[in-house]
């Protein structure tokens, strides 16, 4: 007998080829050494190398709504994003532009392999970018870090800069 496509336990074939999509997005960069995550400009999910409030860069920002802008927008370095912006589905993110973002409005653009190498490399060009001292606290111990972070997310607030 042939093999069969169903997954163990469930009446739905398994999935043959898997696709980007936000879920799978957001999953895999959240995997990445020292992602921060924010919901902000509306319906934008904004992913940092190293939490903003130690000065922490943003890399990438997945749009959840279906706008102008595009499904996702990524920092891709200099040469990179004029290799992607040959591509017919990508094109210069919008605001970001000047600072080699790109954007497609499209998941179908890349294969799932794909965008995870390019999301591994928009974190290696922004983390390679954070200035020494984001680097220092970065490297402390986990539970010294997050310490930090969270005393310096008081620190901001107190001060009415809460980030």
């Amino acid at each position: 007998m042939g093999q069969s496509l169903l997954t163990p336990g469930c009446q739905q074939p398994a999935p043959i080829l898997l696709r980007m999509d936000a879920e799978r997005a957001r999953a895999f960069l959240l995997t990445l050494p020292h992602v921060a995550e924010t919901l902000q400009w509306g319906d934008n999910l904004v992913f940092w190398v190293g939490d903003k409030s130690i000065g922490g860069k943003m890399f990438a920002l997945v749009n959840l709504s279906a706008d102008a802008h595009g499904v996702i927008s990524f920092a891709a370095g200099p040469e990179h994003a004029l290799e992607l912006l040959e591509l017919e589905s990508f094109y210069p993110a919008p605001y970001l532009a000047r600072a080699h973002w790109v954007a497609t409005a499209d998941w179908s653009s890349l294969r799932l392999a794909e965008w995870q190498a390019e999301l591994r490399n928009a974190h290696a060009v922004i983390f390679a970018k954070l200035p020494e001292r984001t680097r220092d606290v970065l490297a402390l111990p986990a539970k010294q870090r997050d310490s930090l972070i969270t005393t310096r997310k008081k620190r901001l607030a107190a001060a009415g800069r809460a980030r």
